[in-house]
């Protein structure tokens, strides 16, 4: 068979991720505040683009009837308003819905008197005082006031410095990780000094600081609350058969009764294990919501993105004209049009995130309002499936949505995330019931017990059965142990501690 050459001419098609499709994908991802910062990268890499520091204007408002549709194409919006509101449940409530700002009532005016906040010596112009930053509070560290106390309690130089030698040593909890071998090895002096200087510094506040393991912590706090008796030393030098509620192990090597051993254990717990966290402990990041949710006159409720953090920027058109009509080169003038390209598709990008995000809000909540109305109890299984084929938007977009979005609730602060959860079959065939609306009774029903009935996983599995959840005696252990909560012989050892 002879090979020969020819020309054919075919079409085929196929998916491109092109730049632009790639950074709508980035955007639908993101929280408010990633979403803030990238903005903020582009406002300082594109000259066309400007922050909107005018008041959010009016959002489109559409009839919904039941709750329909969520927003509008991204044509019929103006590109430059990334803010919207989204209501439902009423007969004639609005899609979109003004979420401009307003003056509520109450609002303090101190445009009256300008000086009234000031002390007289201000009023008198004295410029020598510190300005309003320079007197703010600044918590310290710990190694800070560990040192302070150690300028105060050591006075031999040698002493104070293996004292600091040590501070530098000790972890953010308050305790000391080194060998204290290793460091009368490092710094030339014998172990009995180093123990010596420890020995003081123990006594050191916060109480409990410088201990080299927990037994060691709680044996400092409970000497300096003169609870540290014999019978006290025998406890806290057995903390493995507490940790594992080994309660007549306990008993016979303290040698007390079941009541003392409980009063014991109660004065234990309420020591602080990690005496160092008081000063340097890492404050905690509050969650900013995406999105808002609140109840509507006449029933139902209102979406709305929360404009404090939405990032609104501009298309600066009327510099990129002036631009053209100079005498700008080619290269400036391919420039411009490069980044006028970039920068219209942002702004589109974003309001397009805006109305893919409240879609999916309310959608949510439509199927989910029992939970709002009832609770936990009457959380309903979901899954992607069912918000992309009711929005008609693909599962990953959805997903993407749903990911690292929080909305503030009258209920609470919720993940989107939460409100899909698995289905768990109903016993008498009816409606599936949701998994964490299932987990939610397992632990009230734990919560309930008393110390002569706890239930045990096998009876949970009876109870829920009689409640028409069908449940596996495995699926209640899983979720007792997601929620942390331990088994019935440990639960059984606990109250009988009053733990």
């Amino acid at each position: 068979m002879a090979l020969s050459q020819r020309l054919d001419l075919r079409q085929s098609q196929s998916l491109v991720m092109t730049p632009q499709l790639q950074q709508a994908i980035k955007l639908l991802q993101l929280s408010n505040l990633e979403l803030s910062d990238f903005v903020e990268q582009e406002l300082e890499q594109n000259p066309l683009l400007e922050r909107d520091e005018s008041d959010p204007e009016p959002a489109i408002a559409a009839d919904a009837p039941n709750g329909a549709e969520a927003a509008p194409e991204i044509a019929d919006k103006p590109a430059t308003a990334l803010d919207g509101e989204q209501s439902f449940g009423g007969e004639d409530a609005d899609l979109w819905n003004a979420s401009a700002g307003t003056e509520g009532e109450g609002a303090i005016d101190y445009t009256g008197d300008a000086d009234a906040w000031k002390t007289p010596s201000t009023r008198a112009g004295g410029d020598d005082l510190p300005g309003l930053e320079e007197t703010l509070r600044q918590d310290i560290t710990l190694r800070e006031h560990l040192a302070g106390q150690l300028n105060c309690d050591l006075e031999e130089p040698a002493e104070r410095m293996i004292g600091l030698f040590l501070i530098d040593l000790v972890d953010e909890a308050g305790y000391l990780t080194a060998d204290l071998n290793e460091v009368a090895a490092t710094l030339g002096t014998d172990l009995a000094t180093v123990e010596a200087v420890l020995a003081r510094l123990q006594r050191f506040d916060p109480v409990g600081i410088f201990a080299r393991n927990l037994a060691e912590c709680l044996a400092i706090q409970l000497k300096e609350l003169g609870r540290f008796d014999p019978c006290m030393e025998k406890l806290v030098a057995n903390l493995p058969l507490l940790a594992n509620r080994e309660i007549g192990a306990l008993m016979r090597v303290c040698g007390a009764d079941a009541e003392d051993l409980a009063q014991m254990v109660a004065e234990i717990k309420a020591l602080n294990p990690k005496p160092g966290l008081a000063f340097d402990g890492v404050p905690a990041q509050p969650v900013v919501p995406d999105i808002m949710m609140r109840p509507q006159q006449g029933g139902g409720w209102i979406i709305e993105l929360n404009n404090d953090t939405l990032p609104r920027v501009l298309v600066n058109t009327r510099y990129y004209a002036q631009i053209n009509r100079s005498q700008a080169g080619k290269l400036d003038r391919d420039y411009l049009a490069e980044k006028l390209q970039s920068a219209n598709w942002l702004v589109k990008s974003l309001h397009q995130r805006a109305t893919t995000i409240l879609k999916v809000a309310t959608e949510i909540v439509r199927q989910q309002e029992a939970f709002f109305a009832y609770g936990v109890s009457h959380l309903r299984p979901l899954i992607l499936r069912d918000i992309a084929e009711a929005i008609g938007m693909h599962e990953s977009t959805v997903s993407r949505v749903t990911t690292n979005k929080y909305m503030t609730t009258p209920r609470g602060l919720f993940e989107l995330k939460y409100f899909f959860t698995s289905a768990i079959p109903a016993a008498d065939g009816a409606a599936s019931h949701s998994a964490e609306a299932v987990k939610f009774r397992i632990k009230a029903l734990i919560d309930a017990e008393g110390a002569d009935g706890v239930l045990s996983d096998d009876r949970i599995v009876e109870i829920l059965r009689e409640d028409g959840i069908d449940i596996a005696r495995r699926t209640v252990a899983k979720y007792r142990e997601a929620m942390r909560i331990p088994s019935s012989v440990l639960r059984r050892r606990d109250k009988s501690l009053g733990m």
